[in-house]
């Protein structure tokens, strides 16, 4: 299994490639980035300039482990302490900013497939606010007309284990009676479904990331040989 990767992968390499004398390749794979990517920082030809990020300071790597890389090309650095995602102990749920305009999506799946679940447990569950509820509710949202009930588990906003408890507490409360063979059967159909679209998904995720990653190959070899014919005419 390979190791993870620090949590500002292009920052950090963009701190490896000027203060030490490590490779590219093994900044590459200790970021989990491609050698090219790596190598246009270094050449400044990448198309975003990147704040460096100290992996010593943060506990990612010791200066022992850096020394080591340096002195064997070959060698692979290791991971000194995996970083963490801050714990929130305050404040509504985070959701990724790729994932927020979703949001409306799943409230209004909550809202017309579980009418029970209150508005609190909803902004809980989601990560949103009242207000914004009850617009889609009464349906004054501005964007009302672009809102298509989906599933929000399908769409990233909260794991199904979540939503299954968040169910079953507001069923509880609201005294709703379900039968457990039928609730068995629609969680089976969810899953098989959940699988499906998550499928999909990565399968879209690899084919766009295999795009950008040719693309910025191809950019980087395009501003390369430029800079290589401006040099042989004395430019």
């Amino acid at each position: 299994m390979s190791q993870p990767t620090p949590l500002m992968p292009h920052a950090t390499a963009s701190w490896l490639v000027d203060n030490t004398a490590l490779t590219f390749e093994q900044i590459a794979e200790f970021c989990g980035l491609h050698m090219l990517e790596v190598q246009a920082m270094a050449d400044d030809l990448a198309s975003s300039k990147y704040t460096g990020r100290d992996p010593v300071r943060s506990g990612e790597l010791t200066m022992e482990e850096i020394e080591k890389g340096q002195a064997d090309p070959e060698y692979k650095l290791r991971m000194h302490k995996v970083p963490l995602a801050q714990n929130r102990t305050k404040g509504p749920r985070y959701t990724p900013v790729s994932k927020r305009q979703d949001k409306p999506d799943g409230i209004a799946w909550i809202l017309r497939n579980h009418p029970e679940v209150s508005d609190a447990q909803i902004g809980k569950l989601i990560g949103t606010t009242r207000n914004t509820i009850a617009a889609i509710r009464d349906r004054s949202h501005w964007n009302i007309n672009n809102i298509t009930p989906k599933d929000p588990v399908t769409l990233g906003l909260c794991s199904q284990r979540e939503l299954d408890a968040l169910v079953a507490k507001a069923a509880k409360k609201a005294g709703i009676e379900e039968d457990r063979q039928s609730d068995e059967r629609l969680v089976d159909d969810r899953q098989a479904l959940i699988d499906e679209l998550r499928a999909e998904r990565e399968a879209a995720s690899r084919a766009a990331s295999e795009a950008a990653q040719e693309a910025e190959v191809a950019a980087w070899l395009e501003a390369k040989r430029a800079a290589e014919a401006a040099e042989s005419r004395g430019e």
